[in-house]
């Protein structure tokens, strides 16, 4: 069984999300393009999962995420498949994470606006690039 651990943006100083877009029960993105981040904990790997706009609303959430995935010292994984939008602190974190972790990231199926950020930036040539989800391993 997979352990999941959840973070999302927030925007009250009391850390509560009242008032945030929920996710579309169809698109799983927020209704306003708001950005969410999800770190996902199995046995033998991560999965950070990035959807909506990732900017610096979220760069606290993306921070933390990363921070979690960096110490378990498993392999992650990157889904940014249903990433709109991407600054530079987004980018810039995700190059902290490659360089932190014990195995090469693998990024899947990153949209024309993340491709064109890793090439810019070179982290295309220190990340592995998948256009199909692997699947994340769980214990059976």
């Amino acid at each position: 069984m997979s352990q999941h651990i959840t973070t999302a943006g927030r925007d009250r100083a009391d850390g509560s999300d009242a008032g945030r877009a929920r996710p579309s029960a169809t698109t799983g993105l927020a209704d306003d393009g708001t950005g969410t981040v999800h770190l996902i904990v199995g046995s033998e790997a991560a999965r950070l999962v990035m959807t909506g706009e990732i900017d610096q609303s979220t760069n606290a959430d993306l921070t933390d995420a990363v921070n979690e995935a960096i110490s378990l010292a498993r392999p992650v994984q990157v889904d940014v498949r249903h990433v709109q939008f991407m600054d530079s602190s987004g980018i810039a974190t995700l190059a902290y994470l490659a360089q932190r972790t014990q195995s090469p990231l693998t990024v899947i199926q990153p949209p024309d606006v993340i491709r064109f950020l890793m090439e810019v930036t070179r982290l295309d040539e220190v990340v592995d690039i998948t256009e199909d989800d692997p699947g994340f391993p769980s214990r059976s």
